[in-house]
C-alpha cells in the first residue's frame, strides 16, 4: 500500500470518528503535501485532534490493541536478548520497541502499524512474524529511554571518569595540565572514554529537548548544564581531568584550533541522530579556570511552522496576517535574546511562499532551512555583511525580503528604502516592547517620517514556560493577588511537578504577543516624534493588547503560570 493511500486510510477514520471533518482534512492533506511528515503528526501538531485521539482511532478500527507507559504494557520482557534482536540505534531511527519475543513472533510496540514497509524489513532482519501495537511518542521515546537506559549511560561514563581519575597521580597531572603537548592532547581527545562521554552528553541535552549545552571550569571542577525551555539545569559533570580532553574533542568535532586558548573561537558541526540532521554551533571563550563552551543545537528540519500555532491570539493573528499579506512595508519582530523572533519570522515566511514570489532571506547564522526560499550567511570577514547583502538583494529583483536583525543605522535606511521601493521587509529588532522599537530606530538615525510611511506591524513577544499538562494543580488565587492582577474569576493553576516533565512543573513554551498595527493616529505620533509611552497608550486605544495582557489570558486558560509570567513580562502600568 502506498504512502498515499495509508495517509488517505487513516484521515477517513478519522473522519468516520467524527473526530476530524472533511474540511479539515483537506487542510492537513495540503499542509502534509510536500513533506515527508504522516497524516498523524500534521493533523496533531495542526491542533486538530490530540495524538491520543489518533491512536485511539487506528487501535479500533483496525483491531491493533495499544498501550501507554501507565498500564505497564510498555516494560519489554527480560532476559529475552531483544536489545540484541533490535540494537537502540534501529530503534530509535524507526521508533519501535521490541517487547516480547515467543518462539518466531516478536511484539513491538510502533507509531504506525500500518507502515508496511517497516514491518516488512523488521520481519526480514529478525527472521520472525511481526505483532504490532501502536502507542504514543511521548510514550514510546520515554519506554525506549528506560530500556536502553540512555540516561544510565551518560552517568556510568560519568562514573568512569572520577575513577579514571582516581587511577592517575593527581600530583603528576595537575602538572601535566600546563605542559600538554598538542599530540598528547589530540591523542586524549580521540580517545574511546573522552568520544563516548561526548557523545552522551550530546545525545542527552537532545533527548531532554536542551537548546544549549554549557562545560564551564571552575577551580576544582566542571559543570554541565543544560538550557531546557529557558532554563538552565546542572546535570552530573565529569571529573576536571577530563576538562581539557573534552574541550579538545569539541573543537576537533567544530574544526576549532585545539592549540588556541586565549582567544575565543566560534565553530560548528553536524550529525545525523536518530535519522534526525541537526546543527551544532560552538563557541569557546578563555576564563580563568581554562576555556568554556557552549553548544547551540539547532534542528535543520523545525516544527512545523504554521503562523497559528506560536501561541498568537484571534485578534494578533489577524492583524500579522493581514499585514504579511501587503504587498511592500516594514514588519518588525521584537525581543530579546532567545524571544523565539526568527522562529516567528520563519512562521511569516512559511505562510506567504510560493512560487509566484522570490523569497530570501540574509541571517546571522542561516537557523532553517526553508524549501524554496534563497537564504544567505553573513560573512562579515569577507565584507558579507547584513547591508552589502541587503544592497545585493536589491539587484536579485526580490518581492520579500528578510533581514535577520537590523544592528545599524546602514541596515535600517536600506531596509526602509527596499519598502519604498515596492518590496515586503521582514526583521528583528531588540526592543523590551513593541512601541519602544520606533523610540530605538530613532536613535539609531532613523528619520520619524519615514518610519511612520513605512512600518506596517510590530510584533513584540516573549516565551513562557508551559505547565506540564500531566501534573499542574489548580488553586484559588488570595484576595490581594487576585486584586493586584485584577483576576476577577475562575481558578488559576501553578506547577507541581512528574516524571513526564522532569520534576520542573513545565514542558515546552509557549509564545505571548503584542501586535501594534499602524493607523493614522500612530503615524500622526511617529511622524512627530512622540515620545514611547504615548505611542503605548495609542496603541492600546486602538485594540493593541500588551503582553501582560495576553499573557495573563494564557495564565486564565491554565497554559502557564502567575509566577512565570511574572518572571517574564513586567506588569502594565498605562
Amino acid at each position: 500500500m502506498t504512502m498515499i493511500g495509508l495517509n488517505e486510510r487513516l484521515g477517513e477514520m478519522l473522519v468516520k470518528a467524527s473526530l476530524l471533518t472533511p474540511e479539515q482534512l483537506e487542510k492537513a492533506l495540503e499542509v502534509q503535501r510536500g513533506t515527508s511528515k504522516r497524516l498523524g503528526d500534521v493533523v496533531v501538531e495542526l491542533g486538530l485532534v490530540t495524538e491520543l485521539d489518533v491512536v485511539a482511532t487506528l487501535s479500533k478500527q483496525l483491531g491493533i490493541p495499544y498501550a501507554t507507559t501507565a498500564s505497564g504494557f510498555l516494560t519489554p520482557a527480560k532476559d529475552q536478548s531483544l536489545e540484541e534482536l533490535i540494537p537502540e540505534e534501529m530503534a530509535r531511527q524507526r521508533m519501535i520497541l521490541p517487547l516480547s519475543r515467543n518462539m518466531n513472533s516478536l511484539t513491538i510496540a510502533c507509531l504506525d502499524p500500518m507502515d508496511l514497509i517497516m514491518i516488512d524489513n523488521l520481519r526480514r532482519l529478525t527472521g520472525c512474524e511481526i505483532n504490532p501495537i501502536i502507542t504514543t511518542r511521548a510514550d514510546l521515546e520515554q519506554a525506549i529511554d528506560v530500556f536502553y537506559d540512555k540516561g544510565g549511560m551518560l552517568k556510568a561514563a560519568v562514573d568512569r571518569s572520577y575513577e579514571m581519575a582516581e587511577e592517575e597521580d593527581t600530583a603528576t597531572a595537575a602538572g601535566e595540565e600546563e605542559g600538554l603537548s598538542l599530540d598528547r592532547l589530540k591523542q586524549a581527545a580521540e580517545e574511546a572514554p573522552v568520544i563516548r562521554l561526548v557523545d552522551l552528553v550530546i545525545r542527552q541535552a537532545i533527548k531532554d529537548r536542551a537548546s544549549d549545552i554549557h562545560i564551564e571550569p571552575f577551580k576544582d571542577k566542571i559543570t554541565l548544564r543544560y538550557r531546557i525551555d529557558g532554563v538552565l539545569y546542572e546535570i552530573a559533570p565529569p571529573a576536571k581531568s577530563l576538562h581539557s580532553a573534552i574541550i579538545s574533542r569539541i573543537k576537533i568535532l567544530s574544526k576549532l584550533d585545539i592549540a588556541e586558548k586565549r582567544l575565543p573561537q566560534d565553530g560548528a558541526f553536524f550529525m545525523m541522530m536518530d535519522n534526525q540532521a541537526i546543527d551544532f554551533r560552538v563557541s569557546s571563550i578563555p576564563t580563568i579556570y581554562g576555556e568554556k563552551v557552549v553548544i547551540r543545537i539547532l534542528k535543520k528540519t523545525p516544527e512545523l511552522l504554521d503562523l497559528g500555532q506560536i501561541g498568537l491570539e484571534a485578534r494578533e493573528l489577524e492583524r500579522c496576517r493581514k499585514a504579511i499579506q501587503d504587498p511592500y512595508g516594514l514588519i518588525f519582530v521584537t525581543g530579546p535574546t532567545g524571544s523565539g523572533k526568527t522562529t516567528t519570522l520563519y512562521a511569516a515566511l512559511n505562510e506567504i511562499r510560493s512560487s509566484k514570489r522570490n523569497i530570501v532571506t540574509i541571517e546571522d547564522p542561516v537557523e532553517y532551512r526553508l524549501e524554496g526560499i534563497n537564504q544567505v550567511q553573513i560573512k562579515p570577514s569577507i565584507g558579507l555583511t547584513f547591508a552589502s547583502g541587503l544592497r545585493a538583494f536589491l539587484r536579485q529583483d526580490p518581492d520579500v525580503m528578510m533581514v535577520g536583525e537590523v544592528r545599524d543605522q546602514e541596515t535600517a535606511e536600506i531596509c526602509i528604502q527596499a519598502s519604498l521601493t515596492g518590496h515586503l521587509v521582514f526583521s528583528t529588532l531588540h526592543t523590551n516592547d513593541a512601541p519602544s522599537s520606533i523610540t530605538r530606530l530613532t536613535d539609531m538615525g532613523v528619520p520619524p517620517y519615514l518610519l511612520s510611511s513605512t512600518i506596517s506591524i510590530v510584533i513584540a513577544q516573549r516565551l513562557l514556560r508551559r505547565l506540564c499538562q500531566q501534573c499542574r494543580e489548580a488553586y484559588e488565587p488570595l484576595p490581594a493577588i487576585a486584586e493586584k492582577f485584577q483576576i476577577t474569576e475562575g481558578l488559576l493553576y501553578k506547577a507541581k511537578g512528574c516524571d513526564q516533565c522532569a520534576q520542573t512543573g513545565y514542558r515546552g513554551r509557549i509564545g505571548v504577543h503584542e501586535a501594534m498595527l499602524l493607523n493614522r493616529e500612530l503615524c500622526d505620533l511617529i511622524a512627530k516624534g512622540e515620545p514611547t509611552h504615548l505611542l503605548k497608550a495609542a496603541a492600546v486605544k486602538s485594540g493593541m493588547a500588551t503582553l501582560w495582557d495576553n499573557g495573563l489570558k494564557k495564565v486564565r486558560a491554565g497554559l502557564t503560570s502567575l509566577e512565570e509570567l511574572e518572571s517574564v513580562v513586567l506588569l502594565d502600568k498605562i
